[in-house]
């Protein structure tokens, strides 16, 4: 597809996942575009809304399903706007862009998704692609949030929470405020959900680590942490990956606003990413 052109696509579905976010859930207005657009999970889309503004926002639907939905916080002017979008309006879509996470090398491995906040957004469209195709050894989702009312995809956790084991999906949770919401799930499910941040989820847990691959999203200081406790464990540097939706601008590199690292070694998060691994992180001064 034309990187440049924007494709009409009509709002099936707008629903709440919390008072911040909501999940769209689109379909192109052209039959054949509808049939033909592709993606892998990691890459995003450029929202356009005609006549007001556009903005990147990742895919969080897998390639195995449709039709493709966004998850949108509402942050800022034009999130605002489209948050105020009902079923039936339309808007374009231009893409996909990025790289996304490389899947065909990662097939026959384990796979440990570490989310935080809202960085399970990216991480869905990778968790059920893993868990529809059964590519994949044994899918491990570990998700960070701030409270019972703050996890996205709520109803999908849950049913995870009592049925991941037969679907290959081992899933923890962990909460920073407690609300009786949480101590009921916690009660529920004593050894996977507690209160904590997203690496007390490892503790009890054991990987094959040269036959894993890590994938984290979520707010730059979760990076830090989550990398120590992978790289203690002895998970290689190459199999660590992070995608980095915040920087996505333009989508093809062209505005220079995702530009970071030095004159030894720049990266354009737009092209070269979102997705990129941990090497590329030590040596893309900025880019975590």
């Amino acid at each position: 597809m034309n990187p440049f052109k924007s494709h009409d696509v009509r709002i099936l579905e707008v629903r709440e996942l919390t008072p911040r976010e909501k999940l769209f859930t689109l379909r192109f207005l052209d039959p054949e575009v509808e049939e033909n657009f592709t993606f892998r999970p990691g890459q995003f889309v450029i929202v356009d809304v005609r006549g007001f503004g556009e903005f990147p926002i990742s895919i969080c639907s897998p390639p195995t399903r449709k039709p493709l939905q966004l998850c949108i916080r509402k942050a800022g002017r034009m999130t605002r706007f489209i948050h105020g979008m009902t079923e039936g309006d339309v808007v374009g879509i231009r893409g996909p862009y990025g790289n996304g996470f490389p899947v065909e090398k990662m097939e026959g491995s384990n796979l440990i998704l570490v989310a935080g906040g809202l960085g399970m957004a990216p991480l869905r469209s990778i968790l059920w692609y893993a868990i529809d195709t059964g590519r994949f050894e044994k899918t491990y989702l570990f998700y960070g949030t701030k409270s019972y009312e703050d996890i996205l995809f709520k109803d999908e956790i849950l049913y995870l929470l009592k049925h991941g084991e037969k679907l290959n999906c081992h899933v923890k949770l962990a909460y920073e405020v407690e609300t009786p919401s949480c101590i009921y799930l916690e009660r529920g499910f004593s050894e996977k959900v507690c209160r904590g941040v997203v690496t007390d989820l490892f503790r009890g847990e054991e990987f094959d680590v040269h036959n894993t691959y890590a994938l984290i999203c979520g707010p730059p200081i979760m990076y830090r942490f989550v990398i120590r406790e992978l790289l203690n464990r002895g998970l290689s540097p190459g199999r660590i990956y992070m995608t980095l939706e915040r920087r996505m601008r333009c989508g093809v590199g062209k505005c220079g606003h995702c530009i970071v690292g030095t004159s030894t070694s720049i990266k354009y998060v737009c092209r070269d990413g979102p997705v990129f691994n941990y090497w590329d992180a030590l040596s893309t001064r900025g880019l975590i």
